[in-house]
């Protein structure tokens, strides 16, 4: 499209295709993702409660420890460092957003976009194996494993290798998880990083 028109944006220089150049970026992936939550039944989402709710700080909080355990070792000592590696084991999505409002260099913040995306490959992976000695096989412990593991898209392909009908549930939960990383990790996460670091 953009060798025929002469212009930049590909397949959207071209009048017909116009809207690609809107749908076909972030926001068509936004709504992919928020897409995977129809077809929950909201009574199964009720069910859950408190657990679901445990499952999302608890999970928040394993990525801390787990990117601190990685990062300090390799002589990464400020809490600036720390905290975005450790949001970036949250999800490729929160390590970003929480680089760019501590300050983080761009180093930083590309490790804590790639530990996201090794997550997500792994979990992506090991969710078929795991989930049947795990008890996955119901909406309620679908919710919690995303909420704990936290990553949209590897939950979503994970359980959809174990059953379809359980995407939505993971996927709700673990896309709540990308949201309250997002406030946990430059605010509460960088304080508690930085009285210790």
């Amino acid at each position: 499209g953009g060798s025929v028109t002469g212009g930049s944006k590909g397949i959207a220089d071209i009048p017909l295709f116009a809207g690609m150049g809107l749908v076909g970026g972030a926001m068509f992936r936004d709504f992919a993702i928020v897409s995977t939550a129809f077809g929950a039944d909201l009574r199964e989402i009720k069910k859950i409660g408190l657990r679901g709710v445990a499952s999302l700080f608890i999970g928040e909080f394993i990525c801390l420890v787990a990117g601190i355990a990685v990062a300090y070792p390799l002589g990464y000592t400020s809490a600036v460092d720390l905290v975005t590696i450790g949001a970036g084991v949250a999800t490729f999505v929160v390590g970003p957003v929480t680089g760019a409002a501590l300050g983080a260099s761009s180093e930083v913040i590309a490790i804590s976009i790639a530990a996201g995306v090794v997550k997500s490959v792994l979990v992506m992976v090991v969710t078929p194996f795991v989930a049947k000695p795990l008890g996955i096989n119901n909406p309620q412990s679908a919710m919690a494993f995303g909420g704990i593991m936290g990553t949209t898209s590897g939950t979503a392909a994970g359980m959809a290798a174990v059953d379809p009908k359980l995407v939505p549930y993971a996927a709700m939960t673990a896309t709540f998880y990308t949201g309250l990383g997002c406030l946990l990790f430059p605010s509460v996460f960088y304080f508690m990083t930085r009285m210790v670091f």
